[in-house]
């Protein structure tokens, strides 16, 4: 099968599957909160994109929060236009599985979403999560404002020195500039809340974020 082999590399652009340029078909409905999951969204709110591993656990995590207003999951910092999900666990696709959080600055601010990102997986596993290998499970922080970008870099360094000095190795979260976000399947959005009986890889290592 396509995505019996999982790769620890990833791919050269040029030999990234092609995909297509017809964008995959979603509900456009939260099945939790019942807001919308596709754009336009209200002027008000901002956007943030965090990688975390199985993207399953890591979207629930988000929607618990007070002042998130939808979140969806899909696939970003890759090459293949439109991906699949067979075709993001083949390793073939460079993108990582990630969930999108629309959220009101005004209740939440970006810096609470950068302490549950922290506090909620494994930042220092490289190319896995856990049981779940592969390039598409890396940590990752994908920024839309240099003020995001600003307060990643910070606070990575800070979880760093938390993590030293709770005897744990570096932090191998990639940290950039989000580029083209595409939707998962259907099956995938909020799938915990369909199958709360679903499996869920997400573990952090029990390090306090400890704003500073």
């Amino acid at each position: 099968m396509i995505f019996s082999s999982k790769k620890l590399i990833l791919p050269d652009p040029k030999d990234a599957l092609p995909g297509r340029n017809t964008s995959m078909l979603v509900t456009n409905k939260h099945f939790v909160t019942g807001k919308p999951i596709l754009p336009p969204f209200p002027e008000i709110m901002e956007q943030a994109l965090f990688g975390m591993g199985c993207f399953w656990g890591a979207e629930r995590k988000f929607w618990q929060c007070h002042g998130v207003f939808s979140t969806a999951v899909g696939y970003s910092g890759g090459y293949t236009p439109n991906p699949t999900y067979e075709e993001v666990c083949s390793g073939l696709t460079g993108h990582s599985e990630v969930v999108r959080v629309i959220y009101d600055p005004a209740v939440v601010l970006y810096r609470e979403l950068l302490r549950i990102f922290w506090e909620s997986h494994n930042p220092t596993q490289g190319m896995r999560q856990g049981n779940d290998i592969g390039t598409q499970y890396r940590s990752g922080i994908y920024t839309y404002t240099q003020q995001q970008f600003n307060e990643a870099i910070e606070s990575k360094q800070h979880y760093q020195h938390q993590l030293v000095q709770s005897g744990f190795d570096q932090i191998s979260t990639e940290i950039m500039p989000a580029s083209e976000f595409y939707y998962a399947e259907d099956m995938h959005q909020q799938y915990l809340a369909k199958n709360p009986t679903g499996y869920c890889g997400l573990g952090g290592l029990d390090v306090p974020f400890c704003e500073s």
